[in-house]
């Protein structure tokens, strides 16, 4: 069974930096995409960037491209986001999440994920 678990998020002002981390637990990782999303009160869950484990490829949103950056680190099974110039905003709580199919294009929809972590609050006060 696949377990993820987001930590790092807090209280940071407008122009801030924060750095989320996602330990993930339970199966060998090598051919899943890890991504993470967001969701603000009232709002969609929305896509902030993800990664393959193997190969290392990245997509961003455009909202966030140049001021975040998704890295993994394979030998620790975890997954960070690197969050800079934060804005108020990037406000959400913010969701770790595995994609066990390999695919040709980077999935960007929550449905294309199956695993979820419980989230990490990002709150940037302006």
């Amino acid at each position: 069974q696949v377990q993820l678990v987001e930590s790092g998020g807090g209280l940071v002002q407008a122009g801030g930096s924060l750095r989320l981390s996602c330990a993930a637990s339970g199966r060998t990782f090598s051919t899943y995409t890890m991504g993470w999303f967001r969701q603000a009160p009232g709002k969609e869950r929305e896509f902030v960037a993800a990664i393959t484990w193997r190969g290392g490829i990245t997509a961003y949103a455009d909202s966030v491209k140049g001021r975040f950056t998704i890295s993994s680190d394979n030998a620790k099974n975890t997954v960070n986001l690197e969050m800079n110039s934060l804005k108020p905003e990037d406000t959400a709580a913010y969701y770790c999440a595995a994609d066990k199919t390999p695919a040709l294009v980077m999935p960007r929809l929550p449905v294309h994920y199956d695993y979820w972590g419980r989230g990490t609050q990002v709150t940037v006060s302006s």
